[in-house]
């Protein structure tokens, strides 16, 4: 089958925001990477994050990220979430539901997995109270989703 990745033009800021990526996911790694022809600057290379490889580009300035367009992490712990959240937002900017946009203008949702546990429940009464509560959060919480959901 043909392949398949995302490719992403950042305004100047590639190889920093590679950095930046390598030193936030522990799994991360480089792929393979072309300099400018003086060798001084990160000029495109692929990059992998959760097994999902992903192009990059260092675009000029007036290359930017939309939120149409988000990288979605589905964490196992809370604690993988308040990580995330933290270092992900650190020089960018905190959002609603679990959304927010790195220093480069990334977007990204991070999720705490069983969400869509919540979400999905049968009982669409405990649904709608969990989908309550995470409209009133930045960072989600999956202890206080629960709770919201079970409390009638």
């Amino acid at each position: 089958m043909t392949s398949i990745s995302p490719f992403l033009t950042f305004g100047g800021n590639a190889e920093e925001a590679l950095q930046f990526y390598m030193s936030v996911f522990p799994d991360a790694r480089m792929v393979n990477a072309q300099k400018s022809p003086d060798g001084s600057v990160l000029f495109s290379g692929t990059f992998e994050l959760g097994g999902q490889q992903y192009m990059i580009l260092n675009g000029d300035a007036h290359f930017k990220f939309t939120s149409g367009f988000s990288l979605f992490i589905s964490c196992d712990t809370q604690q993988e979430v308040d990580d995330l959240w933290e270092r992900l937002s650190d020089g960018g900017e905190k959002g609603r539901c679990g959304w927010l946009k790195d220093r480069f203008g990334m977007s990204w949702q991070v999720v705490p997995a069983g969400l869509g546990r919540l979400l999905g429940d049968p009982d669409r009464a405990r649904a709608q109270r969990a989908m309550n509560a995470m409209l009133q959060m930045n960072k989600l919480d999956l202890a206080v989703l629960e709770q919201a959901a079970q409390s009638a």
